[in-house]
Formats: structure tokens, C-alpha cells, sequence
């Protein structure tokens, strides 16, 4: 089928970077430990079912038994997710005397079996595990790291509960594989899965089948992935060739399950935190596309995990990140985030190995175990430590949404107040430091699918040169006329902003199913305007992500949109700023408004949309404001132990 002219938008342009890419100074040298390293390669594994997987396995030089570090992954064991700028090599981690084991999981690279995402991975991490647990040199305690479908692969792992497993460090991963990572609160994330999955799992499983062929057509179509995420519909998806079931039916199948059933519940980690009985020392940024995953593993655990062990030791350390940019002079940030400068690099190593220590070796490494959380305050630029998520001293401001009915794009006259509609100094002024104007009672757009709110940043993956992901000023896309636009006054005091955001919504719009959008953005004197986190949701999907409902055509419904979580420090002279569309494209797959099967058609249709906030539907946006001096004194390096 051609390409439909379905879209006619304006984004930023993606560029794939290619997964073979090389950062000339990455690893730095030094930091090894005593012991000297041997590589084995290729070594095998038999799994249950009699599949063989390989791995290299790096021995110390050393006659002690030692613990094993195992990273199980989908990226091919020869990087082992050093590149950009990650981990440090696994030669590294051996010389510090542990036997260190990359191995290719079913169906990728040099591993046999067929690839299917996240199905083989919990009885194959089980096995895994214990194999490693009995290799020669090793004193049967088990330690798991790795980032992304990698971080995927332990928490699968652990569900199942291996009792050669000791801990987990798993890096910028999720909770559940339906929400949170192939769906948003009912929108299918269009630019993460569709070119992640281009770019490496299914070229590479095609390169493991023996298809040298369909692997570089995957490869050269994935430079036009800007192009290809044009396409309808979803479940037609050309460079996936839909009427062969081997080349990539997991993406066919996470397109027909578009609601949480049976089949993502096979997977779900969240289901099953009472079956961890590890301790956890988990990585994530606040730009990253599993940022709210991480989250909620560390709550989860907290509070269900299987022993006393593992819920009185987790630790989630929170950068200004992205998925792969971790802050490092190498690393593919937005430049934004990279302008933060070193004390923003991430300490995923040196920490990692100092958990390694304690928890495998039962070595006094000085690592603070938990529970805790280790973040980074953007704005002020300093590090902050909590012994929970959301903090304790969180005090939560409602901010209302106003206006005189004129909110459309940064020209219009959008507020936010902090006073409920309808009292005498509801403050509605397009000027947020004038005089108040009359107060309306809702503000109107048209969401038009063909011509979507384009991405500008957000929680995205993989990096931001391919995908809309960091932090950027919005204020090009702040005069469309389909982003509603609120803003504070300019601030007098600092206010710290550091936990979850929730925005009520009373809306209505002329179809049956459509999406809402929202977005906090920091806003400097000079109009820089840069986003912190976002969130949509679906109105199929209002009351229950299982059992999709259509909604009544000009009927008010109230919304609870989730922005992610965030911690900045919004400074004195700076304005607080919410936006609200119908469109986040290409992060999210447009909502074409006609309620018909998701990714089945090519129809789409305008809508209608009203936002309300009068007395009786007073939307607003709920902040984690932490007062002065409750997080205490900020740290200009990232922690070590």
C-alpha cells in the first residue's frame, strides 16, 4: 500500500543514529580492579525446552570462587551496552574479581530459538541464571545488570524467582509492557516502538534467522522512519511485512491487543512483586519512556516485595536524562540537558559495582542500600536524596485553568490561578501581571488528526536525535491554535516542584473517542519556554485501561491526565505553564476521533474540542510543591556509594 497523506504536520526531523556507532572516548581508562581477565566466547547454555543460548564469559584471574554478573540481552553480547557512553566493558567488571556473563537471549544474534518479545524471557532468565550460578569459578550468587529490554530481562527474570539470584541493577526499564511502555493511558506510542523496533530487534532476529536480506531492507527503510510513521494503518505496517508471521508478529500483536487483557498480563511485573525477593538498585531519567515504570517498581517493591530483604532495599537513582543519554561528555543528549555539564553524568558504574560488593560479596563498600531515592533537582542543578517517592513533605497546590475564553496558543489569554472559579478574584488575564479580565467559562479547538500538535521533546526513546525525547523551548509550537495555553504570574519566590503531576480535565468534544494532552512547562523572562514532563490520555480509556468505552458527543467528562514525575526548581521572575491539546505527534500515534478498532483504519474526522473551568467543572493541575529547606542542602555531584 502507498503512503497515505494521512499527516501534513510540522516536528522536528527524526535522524536514526546507528546502533554501531562508536564514541571515541568511551570507556575512560582506569578503575580496574586486581584481578587480570580471560574471555571465553560462545560458551553455551541449554535451556528447558533444549534451545541452546551463548555467551562470552569473562573469568578473573583468581583462585577464589567469585560471584557472577550476568547481563542477558537482545543487543548483540559483543557491545554488551557499553556504547554511547553506558556501562563500562565487562572486562572491567571481571577485574574487579567477579565472573562476568553476556549472553544473547532466544532468537538474537548468536543464540538459537525464535524471538518473540518478552514471552521466553522469564523461564529463560530463570535458567540463565541458575546455569551461571554453577559455571566453574563461581560461588553460586548471581547479581544481573543492564538498560532497557535488558533492565526487561531481569525484572522477568526475578519474577520467577531463581534462588541463585541476588540482586538486579536494572537501568531505564518499565513495570508493565502494556502501560508504560507499548501504551500510555490508552495512546500507542508511535515513535518509540515503531522505530526501536526498525532499528534493532527486528533486523537483528531476522539476521538471526538467516534472512541477510529482510535485515538490510529493515536497516536502509529505517533511515526513513520519519516517513514511515506517516503510515495507516498501523496494522499494515509495510517494513514489518504483515503477511509473514516471522518476521515481526509481536508488533502485530501488541497493535491488535490495544487494551490491557491476557496477553500483556503474561508479562506484567507489576502483577508479580510479591514473587522478588531481591534487593534493587535501579536507573532512569526524567526525559526517559520508562521514567514512570522505574517509579513504580521502587513503590511496588517497597511495599510488596517478597521478603524483608528486598523491600527494605530499594534504590532508584533519577538524572536529567534521557533513555541513552546519561549525561556524559560522549552520550547523545539534547543540548539542554548536556549544557547541565558533569555533575548531571550518571554514577551507573561505580555505583553499580559498589552494590555488587555489598550485596554479592557481603564487602562494607560504603553503598547507602535503602530505601531510597537519589534525584536531581533541575533548575537549582544539585542532587537530593528521599527515603520515599512521592517525599514526605510533599504539600499539594491545585492551580486553576482560566481565561476569557480565548486560550488558544501563548498569544491568547490563558492563566493559571490559584483561586477556585468563581470567586471575585478569579484571575483570567491574558497578561498574567495586568488586570483581570471577565471570566469564561471554557476555551474551544479544533483537533484536526491530519495536522497533529507536533512532538517537541518529551519522555521518549531512544535518544533525541531519533525520537522526541529532553528538553526543549516550545514556544514555536505554543502558537498553533489547537494547544490551549495557561499560564502563572511571574513567580516572586523560588517553588520547588518534585513528585507526580496530576491534571483534572472537565472536557467534551463532538466525537466519540479522541485524546487529551498536557504539559508542564517552565517558562524563563525572556519567553524560553521548556517542557518537563507531559502526559495523554485516551477517553476510551477514561475509566479503565481493560474495558475501552466510547463517550457521548458534547457530554462533559472529567479527565485525570498523568503528567510524569519531575523535580525542578522553578526560580524567581519564572512563569508556571500548562498546555493542553488533543495531539503529541510523533510521540503518540494520532487519534483519528471515529472510535473504530485502533490501528485497523485509515478514516479519520475532526473534533470539536471544549475545555471547561466554571465553578462546577473547575479543572486544574495538581503540583508536588515542596516548601523551602524540605529537601535539604543539594549535592554538586552525582552519588558515588
Amino acid at each position: 500500500m502507498p503512503i497515505t497523506a494521512y499527516f501534513r504536520l510540522l516536528f522536528v526531523p527524526l535522524v536514526l543514529v546507528s546502533s554501531t556507532f562508536a564514541f571515541p572516548s568511551w570507556p575512560p581508562p582506569g578503575g580496574e580492579g586486581p584481578c587480570g581477565v580471560t574471555k571465553e566466547a560462545d560458551v553455551s547454555a541449554r535451556m528447558r525446552d533444549g534451545v541452546i543460548l551463548k555467551a562470552d564469559v569473562y573469568r578473573p584471574a583468581t583462585k577464589e570462587l567469585v560471584p557472577v554478573i550476568l547481563m542477558r540481552t537482545q543487543y548483540g553480547k559483543a557491545a554488551a551496552q557499553v556504547q554511547p557512553s553506558r556501562f563500562q566493558t565487562p572486562a572491567w567488571f571481571a577485574s574487579h574479581c567477579y565472573l562476568v556473563v553476556i549472553q544473547d537471549i532466544r532468537g538474537q544474534y548468536a543464540s538459537q530459538g525464535t524471538f518473540y518479545e518478552y514471552a521466553n524471557d522469564r523461564d529463560d532468565g530463570y535458567d540463565s541464571v541458575e546455569w551461571a550460578a554453577h559455571l566453574t569459578g563461581s560461588n553460586g550468587k548471581v547479581g544481573m545488570y543492564g538498560s532497557s529490554y535488558v533492565g526487561a530481562t531481569q525484572w522477568l527474570a526475578a519474577t520467577a524467582t531463581p534462588p541463585s539470584l541476588k540482586t538486579i541493577v536494572p537501568s531505564n526499564t518499565a513495570s508493565d509492557y502494556y502501560d508504560g511502555w507499548t501504551y500510555e493511558d490508552g495512546a500507542f506510542r508511535l515513535a518509540f516502538i515503531q522505530n526501536w523496533m526498525m532499528e534493532t530487534i527486528v533486523s537483528s532476529a531476522a539476521a538471526n534467522r538467516g534472512d541477510a536480506k529482510l535485515s538490510a531492507s529493515l536497516r536502509e527503510e529505517g533511515k526513513d522512519i520519519a516517513k514511515w510513521m506517516h503510515f495507516l494503518p498501523y496494522d499494515q505496517f509495510p517494513p514489518f511485512h504483515p503477511g509473514d508471521p516471522a518476521v515481526a508478529p509481536y508488533y502485530f500483536d501488541a497493535i491488535k491487543h490495544s487494551s490491557e487483557n491476557a496477553y500483556w498480563k503474561a508479562f506484567s511485573i507489576e502483577s508479580r512483586y510479591s514473587k522478588v525477593d531481591v534487593p534493587v538498585l535501579a536507573f532512569d531519567g526524567w526525559y526517559d519512556a520508562f521514567l514512570n515504570g522505574a517509579l513504580r517498581n521502587f513503590n511496588g517493591m517497597r511495599t510488596e516485595g517478597a521478603n524483608e530483604l528486598a523491600r527494605n532495599n530499594q534504590r532508584i537513582v533519577i538524572g536529567p536524562w534521557e533513555h541513552l543519554g546519561w549525561g556524559r561528555p560522549d552520550s547523545p543528549v539534547s543540548p539542554r540537558l548536556k549544557a547541565i555539564g558533569p555533575v548531571a553524568n550518571s554514577p551507573v558504574n561505580e555505583l553499580m559495582l559498589a552494590w555488587f560488593d555489598h550485596f554479592l560479596k557481603g564487602k562494607d563498600s560504603g553503598v547507602i542500600t535503602g530505601p531510597r531515592v537519589d534525584y536531581f533537582e533541575m533548575g537549582e542543578n544539585k542532587w537530593h536524596s528521599s527515603a520515599e517517592w512521592p517525599l514526605r513533605d510533599t504539600q499539594y497546590q491545585k492551580w486553576y485553568l482560566a481565561s476569557g475564553g480565548h486560550a488558544a496558543s501563548v498569544m491568547g489569554d490563558g492563566v493559571l490561578t490559584m483561586t477556585h472559579p468563581g470567586t471575585s478574584d478569579h484571575a483570567t488575564s491574558g497578561d498574567a501581571s495586568g488586570p483581570a479580565t471577565a471570566n469564561a467559562e471554557s476555551d474551544e479547538f479544533v483537533y484536526d488528526p491530519s495536522n497533529p500538535a507536533p512532538s517537541v521533546g518529551g519522555h521518549s526513546c531512544c535518544s533525541w536525535t531519533s525520537g522526541p525525547q529532553g528538553q526543549f523551548d516550545q514556544s514555536a509550537i505554543e502558537q498553533r491554535s489547537d494547544i490551549l495555553v495557561y499560564s502563572s504570574q511571574p513567580l516572586k519566590v523560588p517553588l520547588e516542584v518534585t513528585g507526580p503531576i496530576t491534571v483534572t480535565l472537565y472536557a467534551s468534544s463532538s466525537v466519540p473517542d479522541t485524546d487529551f494532552t498536557a504539559k508542564l512547562v517552565d517558562v524563563f523572562p525572556d519567553g524560553t519556554a521548556v517542557n518537563l514532563n507531559n502526559g495523554i490520555q485516551a477517553t476510551r480509556f477514561r475509566e479503565s485501561l481493560s474495558d475501552p468505552s466510547p463517550i457521548e458527543p458534547g457530554r462533559i467528562y472529567q479527565y485525570h491526565i498523568h503528567i510524569w514525575p519531575t523535580s525542578n526548581l522553578f526560580q524567581p521572575g519564572h512563569r508556571i505553564r500548562l498546555e493542553i491539546s488533543s495531539s503529541d505527534f510523533p510521540q503518540f500515534a494520532p487519534n483519528p476521533n471515529t472510535g473504530e478498532v485502533f490501528g485497523a483504519s485509515t478514516k479519520w474526522h475532526a473534533a470539536n474540542q471544549s475545555i471547561i473551568h466554571d465553578s462546577m467543572h473547575p479543572s486544574e493541575m495538581t503540583l508536588p510543591v515542596i516548601p523551602s529547606g524540605a529537601s535539604g542542602r543539594g549535592q554538586d555531584s552525582p552519588p558515588q556509594t
